[in-house]
């Protein structure tokens, strides 16, 4: 929480193989895994998606700065703070994350409560043996040419589900998860559907395709697909997991 159109033609599910953005690896580089930034609106899905993927998952709203951050954005005309402005949000770690995981399939990344708007511990993830995961939040457009210049983007994915149906389900959610004050929540909900359009035209200007869920799904399918030919034999071994067993990609509702 804190918390379309693509101007190119959308090929149909046969052709997946061939949306894929899987970029070179720079020369010497030791990239083991690949991956995909999945955005999109809050509340259009995409934690359910990456779920259904079936793929290891890199939760990005995990990287919001705390409540008390004198750098946070506030919402033009009021007092509350816009935790859906990129400026509330540390993109520079999440780049870190994800360079970390590709390079050796594993990290460190805080633990975030959005009802206390802050950072409550850390956690090690592990993706060892995985070709390729999804990286997914409201920001992941924003790090797209960072993550292609640097070589290992596989992807970069808009769900978009339409303004009153993200608009239902966001609120819906941030109500039952008690994220925020019923009138934050009415306040942010009637803004971001005001703004749904400019959000999905910014994130597809920064580079991600916007699509719905089952072209998402297939472009997924397809970038696992070309993941696994283009690290080849860099890829090391092993059983990807979150420790204690819980599956990595089993991610609770985000933004």
């Amino acid at each position: 929480m804190h918390s379309k159109g693509d101007p190119r033609s959308r090929p149909g599910a046969h052709d997946a193989a061939h949306w894929c953005l899987v970029s070179s690896p720079p020369p010497n580089s030791a990239i083991t895994a690949r991956v995909v930034l999945l955005c999109g609106p809050s509340g259009s899905g995409k934690s359910l998606l990456s779920a259904r993927s079936g793929l290891p998952v890199l939760r990005l709203d995990d990287f919001y700065k705390e409540g008390d951050d004198p750098t946070l954005p506030q919402v033009a005309g009021s007092s509350d703070i816009d935790w859906d402005h990129p400026l509330s949000w540390d993109a520079d770690a999440a780049v870190a994350a994800i360079a970390q995981l590709c390079g050796t399939g594993r990290t460190s990344v805080p633990v975030y409560d959005i009802p206390l708007s802050a950072r409550t511990g850390s956690e090690a993830v592990d993706f060892t043996g995985a070709p390729v995961f999804i990286a997914e939040g409201i920001f992941a457009a924003e790090i797209v040419e960072r993550c292609r210049e640097a070589g290992f983007l596989a992807d970069a994915l808009c769900l978009s589900r339409g303004a009153v149906t993200t608009f239902r389900r966001r609120f819906l959610r941030d109500l039952r998860e008690g994220r925020k004050s019923v009138p934050f929540l009415l306040r942010r909900g009637w803004r971001l559907m005001r703004d749904e359009r400019s959000v999905v035209a910014r994130q597809t200007a920064l580079g991600a395709s916007a699509c719905d869920r089952d072209e998402a799904l297939d472009r997924l399918a397809a970038a696992e697909r070309s993941a696994r030919e283009v690290v080849g034999d860099l890829r090391v071994s092993g059983n990807w997991s979150r420790p204690g067993g819980e599956a990595a990609n089993a991610t609770a509702p985000r933004p």
